[in-house]
């Protein structure tokens, strides 16, 4: 038998370091050829690694979160033959040994299956600084139980896991132990990694009895549990990025209010002729093409700018990103050459991208490039909002709820249907003046659309 190290590839692109996002295995595990075992996240996209080799498990190169250089050791193997290292080489920073039954748990990626739509995609992006570059959808790491307790059953004896060591469960189980009044550090997971799992909140309701677990029975107990939830992976550049864009670019915001009646009206009508066909078109089609008939007026808001070489890199095609919200967070696809579109083109295009993210299957050029964004919140949408610039771009559009409310036209008092664009502007490069009459030049377009289509 010999020693098999695999190291952390070269991804290209000059990047010299990457975060580990997520385990595939564990100690101990019998891994196959071309197998994935881990995730790892650079500034573009998750990559995940395969294993070019069969072989066991040895040793962990790096905890969950931890960034790693290109070139360190990412994993080691035991296999047949001489394996690729001299015999008795140590293992760099191998935090738990293979025979171990008492090890501390090393973290780990948990089935693509058990969380559905981004957290088990390949790439991904978001909003704030280079979102839409640099986001990639990946699942929420996962701590596996020790090897000795590979599945919990629900006859197992139930013991809180000691202090640090976090249940791992789905958003939608979270919720439901929630309403249960239920504390999943007392819940044995019988899925990968000690994953708690829906029926281990049944097993563990059948053992301590449904009554006392229900949510009315605890509206008014005392709660004193903590749940530390790491940022890392695609939170973290979230983060990183917000952050990055809120403290480099000096934001303005504008708010105006546009009534939208006739352009609802349109909308329904080319529905009502054009839906079965072509397809339904929703409100964000109609405001790509305001702003790509407004933007040949103000190119100086279609723009980049490079703060560090203090240069704004004006932009003749339209690359619109559409600030999306995954399972794993807000990325920003990116509708390319929108100038060349017609309205079921971008509706086809944005709902595509929209299914690539929340399905994980977005690809790197999907996700980067963006000119100029637009970000809506849906019906959620409320009044107003100061949405945060996709840094190195120079604005960006966000979309307000759709309300009914009493208006005067033509000195009478009539029901029309209103909506407030709030979009914000880096005043290093955007003069006020020029942002506002940007959004008055799309405003026009959107309370007059049969301007939209007349060139």
């Amino acid at each position: 038998m010999g020693i098999h190290i695999i190291k952390m590839p070269d991804i290209g692109e000059g990047i010299a370091e990457v975060e580990l996002v997520g385990w595939h295995v564990k100690v101990g595990d019998t891994v196959a050829e071309d197998q994935p075992l881990a995730d790892v996240m650079t500034d573009k996209a998750t990559v995940e690694i395969p294993s070019p080799v069969v072989g066991k498990v040895v040793a962990l190169g790096g905890d969950v979160g931890q960034v790693m250089a290109v070139g360190g050791e990412l994993i080691r193997l035991e296999v047949e033959g001489e394996g690729n290292v001299r015999a008795g080489a140590p293992a760099k920073a191998a935090p738990q040994e293979a025979n171990s039954q008492e090890a501390k748990p090393q973290e780990a990626k948990p089935a693509a299956g058990d969380a559905p739509g981004v957290p088990a995609g390949k790439a991904g992006g978001g909003i704030a600084g280079q979102i839409a570059a640099s986001m990639a959808p990946a699942a929420a790491p996962a701590k596996p139980h020790a090897a000795s307790s590979a599945r919990a059953t629900s006859a197992a004896p139930v013991v809180p896991r000691q202090p640090g060591d976090k249940p791992l469960a789905s958003p939608a189980v979270r919720k439901r132990a929630w309403d249960l009044g239920i504390e999943l550090r007392f819940v044995a997971g019988s899925g990968p990694a000690g994953r708690v799992m829906h029926e281990d909140l049944d097993a563990y309701l059948q053992s301590q009895g449904a009554g006392n677990a229900a949510r009315g029975g605890t509206a008014y107990v005392e709660r004193h549990d903590e749940d530390a939830v790491p940022v890392i992976g695609l939170r973290r550049k979230i983060a990183q990025k917000m952050a990055e864009s809120k403290r480099r670019i000096p934001h303005f915001s504008y708010v105006e209010e546009i009534d939208v009646t006739e352009l609802e009206d349109l909308r329904v009508q080319l529905n009502q002729k054009w839906g079965e066909s072509r397809g339904k078109l929703t409100l964000l089609p109609l405001l790509a093409r305001a702003m790509v008939v407004a933007l040949r007026d103000f190119p100086q808001i279609n723009a980049r700018y490079d703060d560090e070489g203090g240069v704004v890199t004006r932009y003749g095609a339209v690359h619109i990103g559409i600030a999306t919200q995954s399972d794993g967070g807000l990325m920003v696809p990116v509708m390319r050459h929108a100038e060349a579109r017609d309205l079921w083109s971008m509706a086809a295009e944005i709902g595509r991208l929209a299914q690539a993210v929340r399905s994980g299957t977005a690809g790197r050029d999907e996700l980067s490039g963006s000119t100029i964004t637009i970000t809506s919140l849906g019906p959620l949408g409320g009044i107003v909002t100061t949405p945060v610039i996709n840094h190195p771009e120079v604005g960006i559009v966000g979309v307000n709820r759709i309300v009914e409310r009493p208006a005067f036209r033509n000195g009478a008092v009539v029901a029309r249907k209103l909506m407030n664009l709030s979009s914000s502007f880096d005043h290093r490069v955007v003069d006020g003046m020029d942002a506002a009459r940007f959004i008055q030049a799309v405003r026009a377009l959107l309370e007059q659309p049969a301007l939209l289509f007349v060139e």
